[in-house]
């Protein structure tokens, strides 16, 4: 029997059934009424699976492009722009975008270092990182983790920021300075090829820092709250900062241009996996050119922009903060390479992955801004070349800095030799 409660315990929204209906309707009026209402629900469900789709198909051509070949090509040319519109608004000559450098900057600006003329908070860093940071928890990307070899990472982080000063440039700086004409970093390059090659022949001999494992999600926050933290300070400026009044320190673009501009970069690295040494790595050790070509962009719309702004100015002697000491420019940047081929990314890389979650790759950026401060401290960076009496003296490093790339090339073979997983 129906006894009428049909109607009334009906489901909301949704219609009672034709043997439910009260006896006088004889289920007409549901049938009717079905198909009068039906077809406006069947177009407003298509709309809403056709959005979703739409959604989806559109969000997977982008990650699909930003992983393409073509996606990393534009990555690295409009990084390249990026840079030479940094020099242009400010920034040092041929140092638009160098990580190693702003994290030697940003070492002197919070005492760190006495060296005068290389103390500022570079926005381009913290720009970068939480750029990356955006972008990961944006696409779900960001992963809080740790746990592999992280006294390891640090010391790998000090001795490539060692050789990099040596050079005085991160792998991002060479690529400028060779677009903007300084041939000096060719034979950087070289050094950088060849400290990768190195790092390439132990990780086929079996060399892992091992797995890094889940953490607790404030672990991850760690370096993001840090960057944070530069920003505040460089907004409100405390007495106890130090700001360069001449020197590369002194030279740099407006803060908001430059943290904009690091955004920027760290979004479209993070996006598309940039790193100048997985480029050569992948190149050496599975015959891999994908990552190549965003290094290549990077050089060519950079040496563009220089020719577009009369910056381009081909030769050794008398470039802008670099010097001829050839020897030394090779043999810093090997164990700049080697360093960053063991740790897993340059030195832009390690900030993308620090705003992923990171905290080995976050530790390798403390190791860094440690290792530049290191290397003023102890006279282990190199001395540009300088123009006196209209000639030019060669500039490079001392016994200290000599001391301390063969110091850091065996600590690094050490690493090589003994962290090695058994077959």
């Amino acid at each position: 029997m129906n006894h009428g409660f049909g109607r009334k315990f009906a489901p909301r929204n949704r219609l009672p059934a034709a043997d439910v209906l009260p006896p006088e309707n004889g289920g007409s009026t549901h049938r009717r009424h079905a198909r009068k209402h039906f077809p406006c629900m069947r177009q407003r469900v298509r709309g809403r699976i056709h959005t979703i789709f739409t959604e989806v198909f559109r969000m997977a051509s982008y990650r699909s492009f930003s992983v393409s070949r073509w996606g990393i090509i534009a990555a690295g040319a409009i990084i390249g722009l990026v840079a030479v519109f940094l020099q242009t608004s400010g920034n040092p000559p041929n140092m638009g975008i160098c990580v190693a450098c702003f994290e030697r900057d940003i070492a002197g600006a919070l005492g760190l270092h006495r060296a005068a003329v290389a103390q500022y908070l570079r926005p381009e860093i913290s720009g970068i990182l939480l750029g990356s940071f955006a972008a990961a928890l944006l696409f779900r990307e960001f992963r809080a983790r740790s746990g592999s070899a992280p006294l390891v990472r640090f010391v790998l982080g000090m001795f490539a920021a060692i050789g990099a000063l040596v050079f005085l440039g991160c792998p991002w700086r060479a690529l400028l300075r060779l677009s903007g004409g300084d041939l000096n970093a060719v034979v950087g390059l070289a050094g950088l090829a060849a400290g990768i090659g190195a790092g390439v022949w132990f990780l086929k001999s079996g060399f892992s820092l091992g797995r890094s494992a889940g953490t607790r999600l404030s672990a991850g926050l760690i370096l993001p709250v840090i960057m944070t933290g530069l920003l505040l300070l460089r907004v409100f400026r405390p007495s106890f900062l130090f700001f360069s009044e001449k020197g590369p320190g002194s030279l740099h673009a407006p803060a908001l241009i430059s943290l904009a501009a690091g955004a920027a970069v760290g979004i479209l690295a993070q996006r598309t996996r940039f790193c100048t040494m997985g480029a050569i790595r992948d190149v050496i050790l599975m015959r891999d050119t994908h990552l190549l070509g965003g290094i290549v962009a990077l050089v060519v719309a950079a040496f563009i922009g220089n020719l577009a702004f009369g910056r381009f100015a081909a030769g050794f002697a008398g470039q802008p903060i670099a010097h001829g000491s050839h020897l030394w420019n090779f043999l810093g940047m090997t164990l700049a390479g080697l360093a960053f081929c063991l740790a897993g990314g340059c030195p832009g890389r390690q900030l993308i992955l620090a705003g992923e979650g990171d905290g080995d790759a976050g530790v390798f950026v403390l190791g860094m801004i440690s290792g530049a401060a290191v290397a003023h401290n102890f006279l282990l960076a190199a001395k540009p070349d300088a123009i006196i009496d209209g000639a030019v003296k060669t500039g490079g490093i001392g016994v200290e800095g000599m001391t301390a790339v063969a110091i850091g090339l065996a600590v690094c073979a050490v690493f090589g030799f003994t962290m090695r997983e058994k077959a």
